[in-house]
């Protein structure tokens, strides 16, 4: 799938991708909450309507951030994983995490302060790194890749 592009500037391209309501909300479930189902991503706490999530799944995997893939016990079900590109984005979901506590905690006094949040606090690269190790791990071992 070809993707259009409003201009030529990184910034717009990238929103372009990731930059509606649910693409980041997606990405971060999958990394952070550890969500590889279709059902799991409708329960969850975002609560994404059913059209709305197949279609972002869709346009996630056309443009190879998400990967999907057969059930190993259940081929009706299937498993969405973040690719190398998708993984590509955790320092901007932790980067974003960070910012969002800093400068909206004000508007949202509600908003969790989770020992991850503190741990992003404390030392962002190493969380960075963990994400990534694990994610990949657990990718490797559900796909065999």
């Amino acid at each position: 799938m070809r993707q259009d592009f409003r201009c030529d500037c990184p910034i717009t391209s990238a929103l372009d991708i990731v930059g509606d309501k649910w693409m980041l909300v997606i990405i971060k479930q999958m990394l952070l909450q550890g969500i590889e189902t279709f059902k799991g991503f409708t329960e969850s706490v975002e609560a994404i309507a059913s059209n709305i999530l197949a279609t972002k799944l869709k346009y996630l995997e056309q443009n190879g951030l998400v990967e999907k893939h057969d059930h190993p016990s259940n081929k009706k079900t299937k498993l969405y994983y973040l690719t190398e590109k998708g993984l590509a984005l955790t320092p901007v979901i932790v980067e974003l995490a960070l910012w969002s506590d800093s400068n909206l905690r004000d508007l949202n006094p509600e908003m969790q302060n989770s020992e991850e949040l503190k741990a992003m606090k404390q030392n962002k690269s190493a969380v960075i790194e963990k994400l990534l190790a694990d994610y990949q791990t657990k990718r490797k071992t559900a796909t065999g890749a």
